[in-house]
């Protein structure tokens, strides 16, 4: 572990100009980066009069949060007439002494135009690390269609009633269960932290295939191993999202500000994405449009300052869309990803995570089943394997090509 912060340590000096190294008598001042994310994937009917009491789960703490709302796909302004956090004890009941109302300007309710987010004003809540947090949000009537994040892998809970209940410690109100998150989709903490990693793709990013309820996402892994080197995991994962086409949520390109650049702190970006344009309908066979897109969604991070992971698309013979001619797809865009040159660095989890017998495959200690998602050992080897990327960028600390082995990824041109 003392090995992680090391080389993590350096790879954030190396990734942001103008940082220098802090001195004994000069603490690093404290600023806001993103601990938690989910990516608006469609909408869901409104819930008027309801209180949503979203769990999620924190990778870094701090001494006050932020929490980001959306009404991205809406069609009407959203009035939010209560916003409540706190930490988690159980269920939906908060740690006493611990909730906190969010304000917006100094106003307690709020409301959102169609098509926009909103961040709240600082909180003074201090949250540790690894921290499940309650955000409630009270919508007292019916908006038009609700932005939310369907793939939650999370129970979080409504209370049907929800005038007032917003401010309750006490779940009892909560009588509801959901596995959706409405309207929340970020919290920033303010700390010491050194930055951020946004890993951004699919359902493969987003979770699909890990255990509901047990933070098992390959973010959340990744999470728990940069942990000492103080770096927060946003996860905009969203599942049936494409590189090329609309699908499920707007295509990389179109969210990519909003999921990810925009993003407190962001300091790398992780970028798996593409196998639902391969396995999709139409497929996408063109693989100089897959060069095209990546060159242009590092081009964007670059312009920002953030390094970018590339990860190698992963096999999926024996799924229901697996065809020979999709593989040979899968196969020439791996290719480009691995000696393409576009990504500062290239964590090859087709390498890890194949079946060495039948490279078309998962291995089948990481199948879940359905020979495309990861199970929970899956989603720990995923988030091994791109961490031992982010130590290879920072290895010698300056620009260069680093060589490693395949099972850890390959890096390339960091300039």
């Amino acid at each position: 572990m003392a090995e992680v912060r090391r080389v993590l340590a350096v790879l954030l000096l190396a990734l942001v100009p103008g940082t220098t190294t802090q001195t004994a008598a000069e603490p690093a001042p404290l600023q806001w980066t993103g601990s938690w994310e989910t990516a608006p994937s469609g909408t869901a009917s409104a819930l008027p009069g309801a209180a949503v009491r979203n769990v999620v789960h924190l990778s870094v703490g701090g001494a006050a949060v932020r929490i980001r709302l959306s009404n991205r796909l809406g069609t009407a302004p959203l009035h939010l007439g209560a916003v409540t956090v706190a930490l988690r004890a159980s269920g939906p009941n908060a740690v006493t002494g611990s909730l906190h109302a969010a304000t917006f300007q100094g106003a307690a309710s709020v409301s959102v135009p169609a098509g926009q987010d909103m961040v709240s004003d600082p909180v003074p809540l201090s949250v540790p690390a690894a921290a499940d947090l309650l955000v409630t949000v009270y919508t007292p009537g019916d908006d038009g269609p609700a932005t939310f994040h369907q793939t939650a892998l999370q129970t979080s809970y409504v209370a049907p009633a929800g005038a007032r209940r917003a401010a309750d410690e006490d779940g009892a109100a909560y009588t509801g269960t959901i596995s959706r998150w409405y309207y929340v989709t970020g919290v920033d903490v303010l700390g010491d932290a050194a930055g951020s990693i946004v890993a951004f793709g699919d359902s493969l990013t987003d979770g699909n295939g890990s255990t509901p309820d047990t933070n098992h996402r390959w973010p959340d892994r990744l999470a728990e191993q940069v942990r000492a080197a103080r770096l927060g995991v946003l996860n905009a994962g969203i599942s049936g999202n494409r590189l090329l086409h609309d699908g499920t949520g707007p295509n990389a390109l179109a969210r990519l500000d909003a999921d990810a650049l925009d993003r407190s702190g962001v300091r790398v970006l992780v970028v798996l994405e593409g196998i639902n344009d391969i396995k999709g309908t139409p497929t996408a066979a063109d693989v100089t449009a897959y060069a095209d897109a990546y060159r242009a969604l590092v081009a964007r991070a670059h312009a920002r300052g953030i390094r970018v992971v590339g990860v190698t698309l992963t096999p999926y013979r024996g799924f229901s869309a697996y065809t020979g001619a999709r593989e040979t797809v899968r196969q020439q865009v791996n290719a480009f990803i691995r000696t393409g040159g576009a990504f500062d660095a290239v964590a090859d989890a087709d390498a890890a995570l194949r079946d060495p017998t039948d490279p078309a495959r998962i291995l089948p200690a990481y199948d879940p089943g359905d020979h495309l998602h990861f199970n929970d050992t899956g989603m720990a080897k995923l988030a091994d394997t791109v961490r031992r990327v982010l130590g290879v960028m920072a290895g010698d600390g300056a620009a260069g090509s680093v060589g490693v082995t395949a099972s850890e990824g390959t890096a390339g041109a960091m300039g």
